[in-house]
């Protein structure tokens, strides 16, 4: 007589003999939309509040949890707002990886948030910008170029620059914001004024935050100043400035309202590609 134990593995055996057994389906991860962790990272730390960026909350916090695991981030802060705690635990994060300068400032980068998320959730919509290169003698990396050039096509001329990117130290003025990434001088030599908000217009359509800095503003002539909204290579600086563009504000040091033309929605390069 064959126990219970056999006769479970007698139907067991039948089974895979006769190939119909499939091994238990594993739970999907959720998903980390890194565009929308990397928004709020730039917004939430310039709020006055803990609100929290539009459709980042659940992202966020699986973000938020993992370093809270990590113990880099009290429990309290786990609450789907990327403020400046977040951004100091993520930035030991990515110190904890052997990253410095620009890839330790607490901004998300693609490789971080992947390995930040390993055996905890799956990363969506990443965000990359690109390799380095010397476009019209300045530098900039590969996704900023993109944009200038989709810029450019609006508008129906080339743009000349007085600076760009990854220049740390090139000039005082500019506050840090030219250290990383995205960020770019544009020059309006012989434009109008009417073509100087024109430009400023098209940057901001394809994923700038871009104003016209005038002489009275600081020490420096009549130019356009562009960060490239959601760029991870960002200066703390820019990335600050890409935050109080999104809150309405003119990038400089005394906050005022927002002076440069009105675009809505504001677009990231991305968000400007899938329309």
């Amino acid at each position: 007589m064959l126990t219970r134990r056999r006769l479970v593995t007698a139907g067991v055996t039948a089974v895979l003999a006769a190939g119909a057994w499939t091994a238990p389906a594993r739970a999907a991860l959720p998903t980390v939309d890194m565009e929308a962790v990397v928004k709020a990272a730039q917004i939430d730390p310039r709020r006055a509040d803990t609100a929290i960026t539009p459709g980042s909350k659940d992202s966020v916090l699986l973000v938020e949890r993992a370093l809270r695991d990590l113990g880099l981030l009290a429990a309290t802060y786990v609450d789907g707002h990327f403020g400046t705690r977040t951004i100091e635990a993520y930035a030991a994060y990515q110190r904890s990886l052997g990253y410095t300068g620009l890839d330790a400032t607490g901004l998300p980068g693609p490789t971080s948030l992947r390995l930040l998320g390993e055996q905890r959730y799956t990363v969506i919509r990443s965000i990359s910008p690109g390799a380095q290169s010397t476009f019209r003698g300045v530098p900039v990396n590969a996704r900023t170029k993109a944009m200038v050039l989709e810029a450019e096509r609006l508008l129906g001329f080339q743009l000349a620059f007085d600076q760009g990117s990854y220049s740390p130290g090139n000039d005082p003025t500019s506050a840090g914001t030219h250290d990383g990434g995205g960020a770019l001088d544009v020059s309006v030599a012989g434009m109008t004024a009417a073509q100087r908000t024109t430009v400023a217009r098209r940057l901001r359509q394809v994923g700038f935050a871009a104003w016209v800095r005038t002489p009275a503003q600081g020490d420096w002539p009549y130019h356009i100043h562009a960060i490239a909204l959601a760029d991870t290579d960002l200066s703390t600086p820019a990335r600050n400035q890409a935050g109080d563009y999104y809150l309405g504000l003119n990038g400089l040091a005394n906050r005022a309202p927002d002076d440069g033309p009105a675009v809505t929605p504001k677009l990231t390069w991305e968000e400007y590609q899938r329309l």
